[in-house]
């Protein structure tokens, strides 16, 4: 009787001690889910865990068919070199990301998911308004509506495409690297190297195409495959001044590349079109 009563003693404890532990758990499980984690640096003003609009405001409404809303990002620059590229006549306003103008009411209608470039045109299929998000998907709308820049032919145009969403997955990459080799509020070497790896192979990727094609991306011919990369490349210098540190000049055959893009009279506009030290807005004439 007595070591029975032992051990339903002991049980009795440990199943005390179990139930203390599991609401300490609880405790603690909801304190983190309920808790935000806080954010400093430059973009802790704009960022949230939550979609959608914050501000009511409608956006500006020019003239012509395409409607840009859009800043003079990579992402952005895409777009507008390209509509140079093409000759279509469009109206483009800046977005000041930083004033959390993503944010309105007008531009979210456009981009529920809040991000430049977003567009409209207002002669879409039908003749009906559609909007237009997310750079690839405008760039190969606007390729599909012009007949421009995208081969018709049917391998021609699947290797076209391999190279534009190629670099649709491996922009977010370069960007990251971008954010904590620049823009982090601390020093994180684990960040850094992790994206400085990933992008110098990313960069590595392109020259051994180049290698192979000798003139752009595709192939013989300008695409937009090569509108797509060629402002993030660019930026990996002009951006966040990384030159030197991701070893550039060891790619020879995307320099080459790049400085053949950047030649081109409608790249050198598009990539001041909704620049804050550039032209914040653009009618075509």
């Amino acid at each position: 009787m007595a070591s029975n009563s032992v051990v339903v003693g002991a049980f009795a404890a440990g199943a005390a001690v179990a139930s203390a532990a599991a609401l300490l758990l609880r405790g603690s499980a909801v304190k983190t889910a309920s808790s935000k984690p806080k954010e400093s640096g430059r973009f802790s003003s704009i960022n949230k865990d939550t979609s959608g609009a914050r501000t009511q405001k409608d956006l500006p409404v020019g003239k012509h068919p395409i409607q840009l809303y859009s800043l003079a990002t990579p992402n952005g620059q895409k777009v507008t070199i390209m509509l140079e590229e093409i000759g279509l006549k469009y109206d483009a306003y800046m977005i000041n990301i930083m004033k959390g103008d993503q944010f309105t009411s007008g531009f979210v209608e456009i981009n529920p998911n809040s991000k430049i470039p977003a567009m409209v045109d207002q002669d879409g299929p039908g003749g009906k308004p559609l909007r237009v998000f997310e750079s690839g998907n405008i760039l190969l709308y606007l390729a599909e509506k012009t007949g421009k820049l995208l081969p018709a032919d049917g391998a021609e145009r699947v290797e076209c495409l391999n190279w534009l969403f190629f670099q649709m997955g491996a922009g977010p990459y370069l960007g990251q690297f971008g954010h904590f080799y620049k823009y982090a509020p601390e020093k994180i070497q684990y960040g850094v190297d992790r994206y400085a790896t990933e992008t110098r192979r990313i960069v590595d990727v392109l020259e051994k195409r180049l290698a192979v094609t000798g003139a752009f991306l595709a192939g013989d011919e300008y695409t937009i495959a090569d509108i797509a990369w060629a402002p993030w490349i660019r930026c990996l210098e002009t951006g966040y001044s990384a030159k030197e540190y991701l070893r550039l000049n060891e790619f020879p055959n995307v320099n080459t590349w790049l400085a053949r893009c950047s030649e081109r009279p409608a790249f050198k506009k598009g990539l001041v079109i909704n620049s804050s030290t550039g032209i914040k807005e653009y009618h075509s004439e």
